[in-house]
């Protein structure tokens, strides 16, 4: 049997580990580098055994429990595992003072060692990785920032395109691109297939922005910690600015979409359609407006409110998103009701910052819905019951996600939690 220093050979229990298969069938006592080895999915490092390894049969209750395993000979006994990389370890009895246990945790992999008679065995398990949400966003928001500026580039009528620009590339945390993006990955789809839509998505919501901060309507000076449009480019054009970016969204999606059936881009475009006029966005809109200094609204207005004005628009970017990946109806349906809780969730959050970060948090203007005497889920419910329903939204939203595979839905995952306990 093969022994030398930082090698060791592998046995493979039987079982479902697919990925492992080839390799067991190849010889239980091949010798293999520790250090380099990963390509069965695993990365495996040996370089914290300081004694020469030798390979033995796995155990058979390791065999039972279908685990790969590695087994080391018995001159391995009382010699320490002194791990290189940071982790944990800890030792205790396992069969009284004559035998022992060593768990380590790696990066990467579990190593159980312990020992059972003449031998030592260690059984590498998987260790799940954890989702890096914050490095996810800045990806996703530098792809979709260099894609909304390749959208508009600067030209004539050079005041439109400046105002048009001044608020699309002015930053924000581009949720609504990163949930159509995530949605079109989850059910198998690529980044390049849903980023004209994520980008559209963005522009309609950008127009919203504009539109909301007019002084007809909320008559708001700061906007994403800048000036807002009417502010730097006037009313008039900011009026034109908004208009412009509805109609290039439609544009944008149906031009720079590549290998997409017609019939998903039209479905696409009736979503986006349906999400901004007068059964979405501008519905939510009216309504509000309408209501202002009105004491008798009650949670039924202020739900379609905030639905029609806010989780429409998240829904279309949730669900296009699944539609260019390629979703099945089921799949639709699970993350039409996802987008509809985090759009809730999205607008009670909102309303929740409102009355309890400053203006400087927030980036935009603080306390105006209070201001303005408008319904709010806080004014409604009381500012705790709010929160506790922002909590009820979350789960309700998270439950939808559990028929996917939550390693591709944890985007989606991560997103609700940032939509739940973000700070402005």
């Amino acid at each position: 049997m093969a022994s030398m220093h930082g090698s060791v050979s592998m046995a493979v229990g039987a079982g479902p580990h697919q990925n492992l298969m080839s390799f067991m069938s190849e010889s239980a006592r091949r010798t293999s580098s520790c250090a380099s080895y990963n390509s069965i999915g695993y990365t495996v490092d040996c370089s914290f055994v300081n004694v020469p390894v030798t390979m033995s049969r796995c155990a058979e209750n390791t065999m039972q429990s279908r685990q790969p395993c590695l087994v080391l000979s018995s001159q391995f006994i009382g010699v320490n595992l002194r791990p290189r990389a940071a982790g944990t370890a800890v030792v205790r009895s396992k069969t009284g003072s004559s035998g022992g246990r060593f768990v380590s945790t790696f990066p990467l992999i579990t190593a159980v060692v312990s020992r059972d008679l003449e031998e030592m065995q260690i059984t590498i398990i998987e260790t799940p990785k954890v989702f890096d949400f914050d490095s996810y966003m800045s990806v996703k928001a530098k792809a979709v920032n260099v894609a909304l500026d390749k959208a508009i580039i600067p030209k004539v009528p050079v005041k439109l395109i400046d105002s048009m620009r001044y608020s699309l590339l002015a930053g924000g945390k581009r949720v609504r691109p990163a949930l159509c993006i995530a949605a079109c990955e989850l059910v198998g789809g690529k980044e390049e297939t849903a980023m004209p839509t994520a980008c559209a998505v963005e522009m309609i919501h950008t127009m919203t922005l504009i539109d909301d901060d007019l002084p007809c309507m909320d008559n708001d000076d700061l906007r994403r910690g800048k000036p807002t449009n009417h502010k730097v480019f006037g009313e008039d054009t900011a009026v034109l600015a908004g208009i412009a970016l509805h109609s290039l969204a439609f544009e944008h999606v149906v031009r720079a979409t590549k290998g997409v059936e017609a019939n998903k881009l039209l479905s696409v475009i009736a979503h986006l359609g349906k999400a901004s006029g007068s059964e979405g966005v501008l519905a939510g809109q009216i309504v509000d407006i309408a209501s202002e200094g009105d004491p008798n609204i009650d949670m039924k207005t202020l739900q379609y409110i905030h639905f029609h004005k806010t989780a429409t628009l998240l829904e279309a970017s949730v669900v296009t998103g699944a539609i260019l990946g390629g979703a099945n109806d089921d799949e639709i349906d699970r993350l039409r009701e996802y987008s509809r809780n985090i759009g809730l969730l999205f607008q009670v959050v909102d309303d929740i910052l409102d009355v309890t970060q400053s203006s400087a948090e927030l980036g935009k203007t603080a306390g105006k819905d209070l201001v303005a005497d408008k319904a709010t889920y806080p004014k409604l419910l009381g500012l705790e019951n709010a929160k506790n329903f922002a909590q009820e939204l979350k789960t309700k939203a998270k439950e939808q996600l559990s028929i996917f595979d939550q390693a591709k839905a944890a985007p989606l995952l991560g997103l609700t939690d940032y939509i739940a306990n973000r700070q402005n």
